[in-house]
C-alpha cells in the first residue's frame, strides 16, 4: 500500500471525507499501524450523527477495532515493526489508580481511537504502543482483516463474561445478538455455560445455533415475561440451574433492557453491556430482593486481549459468519447500512 489516506469526520452528519495522508510520526512510545481492516461499531454510528460527543473536536477519521501490521514505531517501540497487532479500543494511561487496580477499561485519561485520537477509517494510524496485543500466525480461512472485530465486538463480551464469573454449569441468557451479542454467546459457551440468546430478529439468531446457543428466543411480540417464561421452561430442559443465572443484556434498547431485569433470580448477575441513552422503567428492589448483583461494562482491558485472539484463533468464538467486508472507499454507503440495520454482520473496512 503505497497512498496514505484517510475518511475523515468534519460535519456531524455529512458524508466522511477522503483527506491525503494518515498516520502520523511516531513518538518514542508509539507506532503506526498499516491498517488491514478496521470494524464499523455502534458507537461510530453515534459519532457520525452526534448523538454521542467525540472527545476531540472534529474533523476526526473515526474507527477503534483496527488490526493490522506495524510500519513504523519510535525507539522505545521499535520491536514492534513488522509484526501483525490488534490495536484496543481503549488504551488506558496505565499509571493511574484505575490503572494500577486492574480497571484500566475505565482509565479517566484513556486513549480511544476514533475518539480521542484518529482512528482506522484510514490506511495508517498511530497509536501508543505499550498495549498493542501481537497475532500470532494466521489459522486456514482467516485474513488479518477479519481479527478486526476482535478489538471490540470480541474483547467488550470477553470483559463481561468474566467478571461475572461465567462457568461450567452455568446458565446464560444473552438478551440481544447483534455486533456484540452474537459474541457473548459464543464466549459464555467456550466458559462452559449453557446458553440462551433472546433477540427480536429471527436472522441474528439463526447463525447462532450450533455456535454457542443451545436455545435461542425469537422474542418479537413477546412481553418481558413471557420471555422470561420461555427461559425457565428452556432451563429446566437443559437441565440448568433455576438460580445463579448470568444475564447479558448487550442490545442497547430498552426494551432489552426491560426484558434483561425480568430475568432476575435469585443470586442472578446482570451485565449491562448495550448503551443507550434513553430512560427505562425499573423496580431495582428486585436486586435487594434476588440477592442479585448488576454491573455495567466500558470495553476491556488490554491483559484479556491476548485470550481474546486465542478464542478467535482457535476456532472457539468464529467470526466469519458474523461479518462482512467492505472496501474503505465505500466508508459512507458501510456507515448508511450500518444505519438501517438491514444485514445483522458487523461490516469491516479493509483498505
Amino acid at each position: 500500500m503505497s497512498e496514505r489516506y484517510s475518511w475523515r469526520l468534519t460535519e456531524i452528519g455529512k458524508p466522511l471525507v477522503r483527506t491525503p495522508g494518515a498516520g502520523t510520526a511516531p513518538g518514542p512510545d508509539e507506532a503506526t499501524i498499516e491498517v488491514a481492516g478496521c470494524g464499523v461499531c455502534h458507537t461510530d454510528l453515534g459519532f457520525f450523527d452526534g448523538s454521542v460527543a467525540t472527545i476531540r473536536r472534529l474533523p476526526l477519521v473515526l474507527g477503534h477495532e483496527v488490526a493490522g501490521t506495524v510500519v513504523e514505531a519510535g525507539a522505545n517501540a521499535a520491536s514492534w515493526i513488522g509484526r501483525r497487532v490488534l490495536v484496543p479500543a481503549v488504551i488506558p494511561c496505565g499509571t493511574c489508580d484505575l490503572c494500577r487496580r486492574g480497571r484500566g477499561n475505565a482509565c479517566t485519561r484513556q486513549t480511544m481511537p476514533g475518539n480521542a485520537i484518529d482512528g482506522g477509517f484510514a490506511s495508517h494510524l498511530t497509536v501508543p504502543a505499550g498495549h498493542l496485543t501481537p497475532i500470532p500466525e494466521l489459522p486456514d480461512g482467516l485474513s488479518l482483516a477479519d481479527f478486526a472485530v476482535v478489538a471490540d465486538a470480541v474483547t467488550t463480551p470477553l470483559q463481561a463474561v468474566r467478571r461475572a464469573g461465567v462457568g461450567a454449569g452455568d446458565l446464560a441468557i444473552v438478551v440481544g445478538t447483534g455486533g456484540i451479542g452474537s459474541y457473548a454467546v459464543q464466549i459464555a459457551a467456550a466458559a462452559g455455560a449453557t446458553v440462551i440468546a433472546v433477540d427480536l430478529d429471527p436472522a441474528r439468531l439463526e447463525p447462532l445455533k450450533g455456535r454457542g446457543a443451545a436455545a435461542v428466543i425469537a422474542a418479537d411480540g413477546l412481553s418481558a415475561r413471557e420471555v422470561r417464561d420461555r427461559v425457565q421452561d428452556l432451563a429446566a430442559s437443559h437441565g440448568a440451574p433455576r438460580s445463579g443465572w448470568k444475564i447479558f443484556e448487550c442490545s442497547g434498547h430498552p426494551a432489552g433492557q426491560e426484558t434483561a431485569f425480568a430475568m432476575l433470580v435469585t443470586a442472578a448477575t446482570l451485565a449491562v453491556v448495550g448503551f443507550t441513552r434513553e430512560k427505562v422503567a425499573l423496580r431495582l428492589s428486585n436486586l435487594m430482593a434476588y440477592d442479585a448483583d448488576a454491573f455495567g461494562t466500558w470495553g476491556c482491558p488490554p491483559h484479556l486481549y491476548p485470550e481474546a485472539v486465542e478464542l478467535v484463533a482457535s476456532g472457539r468464538v468464529e467470526v466469519l459468519p458474523f461479518t462482512r467486508k467492505v472496501p474503505m472507499d465505500d466508508v459512507n454507503d458501510a456507515l448508511a447500512q450500518s444505519a438501517a440495520g438491514t444485514d445483522p454482520r458487523r461490516i469491516i473496512l479493509v483498505p
